[in-house]
């Protein structure tokens, strides 16, 4: 029900696609806030509508809900995001993916010597360990796809 007490939880679902569980999932990580009517139902702003949408849009790109929740916490409550209030969001996500694309990239380039190489070896792998750094610290690997090593360079 629509009325100015605000949209329902099924409204919501049914406006942004998603299930009510995962609404309510978003509420309890505080990514949105319902209020509440005498009878205890949640009611939903609709400038919420937007901010499911873009906690769906976010994920899709990779952001972690921390991330999420940090650009939400930039927007105004009480009041739906204006056309600044997103393009200063979009700023700091378009950044963020600039850099994951750049190390896409560059993982990309050194696949060539890694993929069917056939090495086997983290002393000459080119992505793990470029020129053996890791080899200071020991023997066995000493670095985690993703990770910073796990003994400070």
């Amino acid at each position: 029900m629509d009325d100015d007490r605000g949209l329902t939880i099924g409204d919501m679902a049914s406006r942004t696609g998603l299930s009510v569980s995962a609404i309510r999932f978003y509420e309890a990580r505080g990514l949105i806030i319902a209020h509440r009517t005498s009878g205890n139902q949640r009611r939903y702003a609709r400038s919420d509508i937007r901010r499911l949408s873009f906690i769906k849009i976010a994920q899709h790109l990779g952001l972690s809900l921390e991330q999420v929740k940090a650009e939400l916490a930039r927007l105004p409550r009480g009041r739906a995001p204006t056309a600044q209030d997103w393009q200063g969001i979009s700023e700091a996500i378009a950044a963020e993916l600039d850099a994951k694309i750049a190390a896409l990239v560059a993982t990309r380039d050194k696949l060539g010597g890694c993929i069917g190489c056939g090495c086997l070896s983290l002393a000459q792998c080119a992505l793990y360990n470029p020129q053996d750094r890791a080899a200071r610290f020991g023997a066995g690997p000493r670095y985690l796809m993703g990770d910073k090593p796990l003994v400070a360079d």
